[in-house]
Parts: C-alpha cells; structure tokens; sequence
C-alpha cells in the first residue's frame, strides 16, 4: 500500500481521489482548512478502516505551507504520492497577510512549497514516486506576466487563476523535473468537472459555474482518470495530460529557460 498526500483533499475533486485511495486501503494524508469537512473524511476513513489523517491548514500562508512539510516528514518517512488540488475562486483581487496575491499564493506558491518540500521523502520511495499536480496545464495561455505576476494591474479572477494555476505550474513542473528526474511530475487538467468550486464569484462568473455543476462530468469519473496517470505514470521525468489525452511540452513555457527563470523569481518572491 502506498502513502499518498492530498492537498485540498477534503473537498471536490482531491476528496474523489482521496476518498478512492481509502478504498484501496492507502494511508491517505489530507490538507485542508476546513475542520468539519476533515472530520467528515476521517469518519469515512474510520469506517473503512484506512488509515488516514487531516491536516488542518490555509495553504494560501508559505508558513501553513511550511508548517505541513515539517509534520508530513515527522510522521512519514516515505512519501510515494503527492497530490496537490487545493484551488479556491476569487473574483476580486486579494491579498494574503504575507503579502502575496490570492491566486499566485494558494495555486502556485503552494504546489511549489509542497513539491520541493517534500522532495527528500518522494525520493525514499521504493516504488516510482510521483507528483500529481491537478490543474490547467496546457502551455498554450499566453504570456507570464513576469513584471505583474501578481496581478496589481488588470485583475480578472479566471486570467489570474490561469496565470497561477496555469502558466505558473507549467512552468513549476519543468523546474521541478530538472531538479527531481528520479520523480514523475504530471500535470493533469481533469477537464469540466461538477465539482463543489469553492470560491467568491461576481454574478456573471457564478453563472457560468452553475452550468460547468450541470454538465460537467462528475467528481469520481475526474478522480479516477488522476488516478489512472498516477497508477501509471509515464517513464519521462514531466508529463501533462488534459481530459482528452496527453499534451505536447513542445511549448516555450516547459522550456529550461522560463521553467528556471519562475523558480529564481518564485525564490526571491519567498525570502523577502
């Protein structure tokens, strides 16, 4: 049996994956900030009798961020899967009490900090580590906006959570792979999914939400297409998936370049 972290696993599309992996009888790690929703996996952890605990956290604070590594690697010496799906919507620009914008926080800085975080215990894995990173990869949406990657200028909630979840993780996967090539890095977009999709939206964005609750396929069908790459996962140290089938790297943001150029950023942007 595996042990698995799911980051924004007590809700949505992680708590489909997490819920499945329990069935399997995996130790199920799960982040989230919510204590009831924890609660409610951990009940349905107990009734399966899997192992499993919550981690109660803000992952939109580096210190949270930071705070889940150090207990991860004091209760598990091996980590064989990290998956990272916590996402929360806002429609107006916010900024955390560190200082940095919302998205580029919870969507980026944390798959970041939990990534190369928890490294050293993906590596001790027996099996073929891998990092699932659920989001909107495609390479293809535009350019980063490498002297705004905050988004103090032109706030919109959908261009800022593809730039951080988007652009931001391409480009953290390259990185990363280049850094960790013992470790399989995939970048999954589920596709629409009636997920729960927590988040403040302005009127005319929860109306397109409402139809994505109508017609999008449902939590389990999403869960369990992430687990068919992590169950097996190809031999290429990054690889990106949308619901259709793999996506090319071709593109310039899985290049060396940019993928080393955000990681330079992303560590400036943290020791300030």
């Amino acid at each position: 049996m595996k042990t698995v972290v799911v980051s924004g696993g007590t809700d949505g599309i992680g708590r489909g994956i997490a819920s499945a992996l329990l069935r399997r009888g995996d130790t199920v790690v799960v982040i989230g900030r919510d204590e009831r929703k924890g609660q409610a996996f951990l009940d349905e952890a107990r009734r399966l009798g899997a192992p499993a605990s919550f981690l109660r956290a803000d992952l939109s604070l580096v210190a949270e961020n930071d705070k889940v590594v150090a207990r991860v690697e004091a209760e598990h010496p091996v980590v064989d899967v990290l998956v990272l799906c916590a996402r929360h919507f806002r429609s107006t620009r916010a900024v955390t009490p560190e200082g940095f914008e919302y998205n580029f926080a919870l969507l980026y800085l944390s798959r970041f900090l939990l990534s190369h975080g928890l490294a050293d215990r993906l590596t001790a894995s027996t099996r073929t580590p891998v990092v699932a990173n659920v989001g909107g990869p495609g390479g293809d949406l535009g350019e980063f906006r490498w002297d705004d990657y905050d988004h103090v200028r032109d706030y919109s909630g959908v261009g800022a959570m593809m730039h951080a979840g988007g652009l931001a993780n391409d480009m953290l996967g390259a990185a990363f792979a280049q850094a960790h090539d013992a470790i399989r890095y995939l970048l999954i977009n589920p596709g629409p999914t009636a997920s729960s999709f927590a988040g403040e939206y302005d009127a005319a964005t929860l109306g397109h939400i409402e139809m994505m609750k109508r017609f999008g396929k449902p939590v389990e069908q999403a869960a369990a297409r992430v687990l068919e790459h992590i169950d097996h996962p190809p031999a290429a140290p990054l690889s990106a998936f949308s619901d259709s089938g793999p996506i090319s790297l071709a593109h310039r943001n899985f290049a060396g370049e940019p993928a080393r150029r955000l990681h330079e950023l992303t560590l400036r942007a943290l020791s300030r």
